[in-house]
């Protein structure tokens, strides 16, 4: 985070390598100001429209480019847990001993099922660790039907059913591994996160305009939604022995694993082949294919219903078959118990003409 007071967190033994010569030199941080946004979805019921969402979209073609962009891209915004593929290829750079569905779940905002609560176990396992180890914050399993049925059965809010305990548990391994100290594991001045931030820099190619706390503790790094196309679209052309190809392939493999079964993002990965994808709270998602055409896109009130329908838009300007994105393209709009209207894009987002 250009802070060289801290002292260095570059890395060579059997544990990782981070070589501070092949990382890239970040450019200016984003501003921060107010974000220009721009109407992206229409709320319609039965043929009027009732809402508008606001935000912003950037597409980036596979040279990097920027190839559609719509709202404000390149002011400041934190993009939650749409980063934690960022902070799982700074683990693995740490030397973090994982993939396929262990690594998947260290990128995943998970729905609480038990797959996902027997990963985390799993992860804090290795460094002989417990729930009790965690630092996240307590909540209930994040997916509806989850966690219904943990209240059915009495459960209690628990570090383990938070959505981000594979993220967690992977930090506290790394931090075993590296010898760290753990129980501070989530302090902005831990050589674990200091070398996310570095990460965060490296990949989305800009300093960091602010550090925060996310909602599960853990130091959240502001950066501009150009910035966070960027890092997808890295981690998404990753070379398979990279920290990035590694990553990238556990999500295509177990989508499952970094969301839940009946998720949007994992759906969305297995309709599109090679896609890797990933949500955040307050709107946020990224989307990312192999050879680098990326999305990200950020609704400004945070309404998850127009994250999904405005991600569908954005990716047919990268040349996506609409049909492929269908069932992504609307969120219906219910009365009386049926659906009377949908969330649908704005004009702004129309697909290219051929």
């Amino acid at each position: 985070m250009n802070t060289p007071d801290h002292e260095s967190t570059t890395m060579n033994s059997p544990l990782g390598r981070t070589d501070d010569a092949t990382r890239r030199t970040p450019a200016e941080p984003p501003a921060i100001r107010a974000p220009r946004h721009v109407p992206l979805a229409h709320v319609v019921r039965g043929g009027a429209i009732e809402g508008v969402h606001h935000g912003s979209v950037v597409v980036l073609a596979a040279d990097g480019r920027v190839a559609f962009q719509a709202g404000d891209i390149d002011v400041a915004f934190y993009p939650r847990s749409a980063l934690k593929p960022v902070q799982a290829v700074a683990l693995l750079r740490a030397g973090l001993p994982l993939d396929g569905q262990l690594l998947s779940l260290t990128a995943a905002s998970h729905s609480g099922q038990p797959r996902h609560l027997d990963g985390a176990r799993r992860i804090l396992d290795r460094a002989g660790l417990t729930e009790a180890d965690l630092r996240n914050t307590p909540d209930l399993p994040y997916g509806p039907a989850e966690r219904d049925a943990w209240l059915r059965d009495g459960g209690e809010p628990t570090r383990l059913a938070q959505n981000c305990s594979g993220k967690h548990a992977a930090m506290l391994l790394t931090a075993q591994l590296r010898g760290w100290p753990l129980e501070d594991y989530l302090d902005p001045a831990h050589p674990l996160q200091r070398l996310i931030a570095e990460t965060v820099e490296d990949l989305t190619g800009q300093g960091i305009a602010r550090v925060s706390v996310d909602g599960c503790g853990a130091p959240l790094f502001s950066v501009s939604l150009r910035g966070l196309a960027t890092a997808a679209a890295r981690i998404a052309s990753g070379a398979m022995d990279t920290p990035e190809g590694r990553v990238a392939a556990a999500l295509r493999a177990h989508p499952d694993m970094a969301s839940g079964t009946d998720r949007d993002v994992a759906r969305l990965m297995r309709a599109v082949p090679g896609l890797i994808a990933k949500d955040g709270f307050e709107g946020v998602q990224i989307a990312a294919l192999p050879d680098g055409r990326a999305v990200a896109v950020k609704i400004a009130d945070g309404a998850d219903r127009a994250r999904m329908p405005v991600t569908a838009a954005a990716l047919t300007h990268c040349g996506i078959d609409p049909g492929v994105l269908a069932e992504f393209a609307t969120t219906p709009v219910y009365g009386g118990g049926a659906a009377v209207g949908g969330v649908h894009p704005t004009d702004v987002l129309a697909p290219p003409t051929a």
